[in-house]
């Protein structure tokens, strides 16, 4: 089967094509760059996330106060949905403060950044920026993107043949399981984050504990406070479910299902970001909802570039795409989720394979 990295590869027996390709690859991605440049969408918006973090804020407040107000009522179920779309509107700001996105140093944006993150969501900051920088580095290489690594669910046959206890159990049937599974995203975002705070790699983890204690404390305070026992752990269980769905169907659609690397293939910068990542299509609403990261191939090349700028740079990446012969690739919404969720089957096939082989009778 010929991937899409290797239709983008120069064919053998051409050598004079291959030369040439070879002589401008180094310089493909720069080109690019001074047509993005040219037309100023690496310019900061400060008016927009201005008015975003505003929006996002008051959103925040306003579940909070929704919370004691409704009292003793089943409404709170409405009310920790509502909080979980909101966790994941918050999780899309600290993602663009991270990529300094807001504010062009990096003081400011870590402030900012830790102050979403691991005060308001119970996030690290400093644990998500050390994943995320690695995984936009190599994206969908197995090796190095933290995102692929083997973990409960497996991301290439591969891993599926090694996979071994819990992942080689839930790896039979992982396509089914994927969504049920991202209910319980939210607690692993929290769990994840009090690990890393004794990895070497984080900074200031001081700071971030007590940030990470000061949201404990006060979410369970609130909770506890404004509603009898059960129905607090009930909206908490809502509340997380809702949000790690939400941020799961937001990233799976990003890169899950594309082309993957392993050992030493290593394309060139543009080539590796854009036959590894997929767009979806959409408009407004879906821009909200996704937080700009429908536009994952734009934002994969131009990763500081201000959310509003990422529709805007698509027709010149796109272009430029087809003039290189680059694969770009751009579904809908429920098409990506149907790409993802047909790529996990496919990884999984051969434990299930196994499964049936040790179930047959000997002849």
């Amino acid at each position: 089967m010929t991937t899409a990295i290797e239709q983008a590869r120069p064919r053998a027996g051409t050598a004079p094509a291959a030369k040439t390709a070879s002589r401008r690859q180094g310089s493909d991605f720069s080109r690019l760059s001074a047509r993005i440049t040219e037309a100023g969408l690496m310019t900061r918006r400060p008016l927009y996330y201005a008015v975003r973090l505003s929006l996002v804020a008051l959103a925040f407040a306003a579940g909070w106060v929704a919370l004691f107000t409704v009292g003793t009522s089943w409404w709170q179920l409405a009310v920790a949905a509502y909080l979980g779309v909101v966790y994941g509107q918050l999780a899309l700001v600290a993602h663009d403060l991270a990529h300094r996105q807001v504010f062009r140093g990096r003081r400011a944006s870590e402030v900012f950044g830790r102050a979403v993150g691991n005060l308001c969501i119970g996030m690290s900051y400093g644990w998500w920026m050390n994943k995320h920088t690695r995984h936009h580095a190599n994206p969908n290489h197995e090796d190095l993107d933290p995102d692929v690594a083997p973990d409960i669910l497996v991301w290439s046959r591969e891993q599926a043949a090694e996979a071994r206890g819990l992942p080689r159990f839930i790896g039979r049937h992982q396509a089914a399981l994927f969504f049920p599974l991202l209910t319980l995203e939210g607690f692993n975002l929290h769990v994840s984050s009090v690990r890393a705070l004794r990895q070497p790699h984080m900074k200031r983890r001081g700071l971030e504990a007590g940030l990470l204690l000061l949201h404990t404390a006060g979410y369970l305070g609130a909770l506890f406070t404004a509603l009898p026992v059960g129905m607090a752990l009930v909206v908490l269980l809502v509340h997380h479910a809702v949000f790690g769905v939400y941020l799961g169907s937001i990233f799976a659609p990003n890169h899950k299902g594309m082309p993957t690397l392993k050992g030493d293939e290593r394309p060139d910068f543009l080539r590796r970001q854009v036959l590894t990542s997929r767009n979806v299509r959409g408009g407004l609403l879906t821009d909200i909802a996704l937080g700009g990261l429908n536009y994952q191939i734009e934002h994969h090349l131009f990763p500081s570039m201000p959310t509003p700028h990422l529709r805007k740079a698509r027709p010149l990446v796109r272009d430029y795409c087809a003039e290189l012969g680059i694969p770009y690739h751009e579904t809908g919404l429920i098409a990506s989720w149907r790409e993802a969720l047909r790529h996990l089957k496919d990884v999984g096939a051969p434990i299930r394979e196994a499964g049936a082989a040790g179930a047959r009778p000997a002849d």
